[in-house]
């Protein structure tokens, strides 16, 4: 049996892939086998030496050390894709806050207190304040076209508008999903010349960690419109407040509320509701728990941040995991154990991630635990597991 521990309230949909008699899920497990997170920072986290993987129900890991993690063999798994509908869905909901001062026009209506005559008539008289510019004709910039960036630009063309997208990293699957009618652009000055709104959509990590800044927004136009719902530290945040003060930037959307945004004028900001919707939470909880048992009942690496992708279809006795140093020698070390052991190797998979490598073997006896303990003494091993 596997121990999961749960650190947030996870969605109950995970239930159905770990479920007993295979695994055992608790918020207070000392010694567990996995870590199962929403929203916890992991930073400063006393990882058990029997841990052997994470599963974050989301796509950000910033909360999660991942080179300490990947130094001690544990595998960190996110969940691509599984809350983007409901991304893309707040994404529409944005664009009219970016657009129009609903916000002010809401808080308008019920505060009010009739001194000024019925509300019906007064409200005729004052809703041109609220007014702001249709969205149709305008031109969306989108930065980040992976599972939610190729459905928001998608779905703004179905609002009319004009998308430009820019993306450096774009993979092979991810440009099959954005419409031919996108208009894919090289540079990202180029792109933030041309638009009317901006739209983020990156993982947060050193290269787009303040992305949006002074001189990114010196090169965008006079009352641009910036929706951000990747993360608060895409954005630097002196340099938002000084564009939202001097009227370069009209107004900034985002999912990332701080103490100085809250009190910042044509600033909207939602408490991170991007993938709060019930299929979201349900949908990446059931993907992460998938994630987990493949890995811990088979030793399949899938979606993987600090980790090689491996999958291998189970074809012998045993099976035997090596979480190892990407450097030359390490196959021969290993299948050396095996053959002076009279162990035949079935079937195997190699795959490398930087520094790191990921070995797995199908063999065709049971694997003893000297074996296992010879294989973890082999210089550059961090870790080996087996599977009979």
């Amino acid at each position: 049996m596997y121990r999961i521990r749960t650190l947030n309230n996870i969605s109950p949909s995970c239930r159905e892939i770990l479920s007993a008699p295979d695994y055992e899920l608790s918020d207070s497990e000392q010694n567990p086998d996995a870590l199962f997170v929403r929203a916890s920072d992991l930073h400063g986290y006393p990882f058990n030496p029997e841990l052997k993987c994470i599963g974050r129900a989301g796509i950000g890991v910033n909360t999660i050390p991942l080179e300490e993690c990947t130094s001690k063999g544990i595998v960190v798994f996110n969940t691509p894709g599984g809350n983007a509908n409901g991304v893309k869905e707040l994404f529409v909901f944005a664009l009219g806050m970016a657009s129009r001062d609903i916000f002010d026009g809401m808080k308008w209506v019920y505060s009010y207190d009739g001194s000024e005559g019925p509300i019906e008539t007064r409200m005729e008289k004052i809703k041109k304040q609220f007014a702001g510019p249709e969205y149709a004709g305008k031109v969306l910039g989108v930065i980040g076209t992976g599972n939610v960036g190729s459905l928001v630009a998608n779905i703004a063309l179905d609002l009319n508008m004009e998308v430009l997208a820019y993306d450096p990293y774009l993979s092979v699957d991810a440009a099959w999903k954005v419409s031919r009618h996108v208009q894919r652009i090289s540079s990202l000055d180029e792109l933030l010349k041309q638009c009317d709104y901006l739209t983020l959509h990156v993982p947060l990590n050193e290269e787009t960690r303040g992305l949006i800044n002074d001189k990114t927004i010196s090169v965008m136009k006079n009352g641009v419109r910036i929706i951000n719902y990747a993360r608060g530290e895409v954005v630097d945040e002196d340099a938002i407040i000084r564009a939202l003060e001097s009227g370069k930037v009209a107004r900034y959307v985002a999912d990332f509320p701080t103490e100085r945004l809250v009190h910042t004028k044509n600033v909207i900001l939602t408490p991170h509701l991007g993938g709060t919707t019930i299929e979201a939470e349900s949908n990446c909880a059931k993907m992460a728990a998938k994630e987990m048992d493949d890995y811990l009942r088979n030793g399949n690496i899938r979606n993987s941040v600090n980790m090689p992708n491996v999958y291998l279809e189970r074809n012998g006795e045993s099976r035997v995991c090596v979480i190892h140093k990407n450097v030359p020698g390490m196959l021969t070390k290993i299948m050396t154990v095996f053959s002076r052991d009279q162990i035949n190797i079935e079937n195997m998979s190699n795959k490398s991630r930087g520094e790191i490598a990921y070995s797995v073997f199908d063999v065709n006896a049971k694997i003893s635990k000297e074996i296992l303990h010879e294989i973890t003494e082999i210089d550059n091993v961090i870790r080996v597991r087996g599977l009979n």
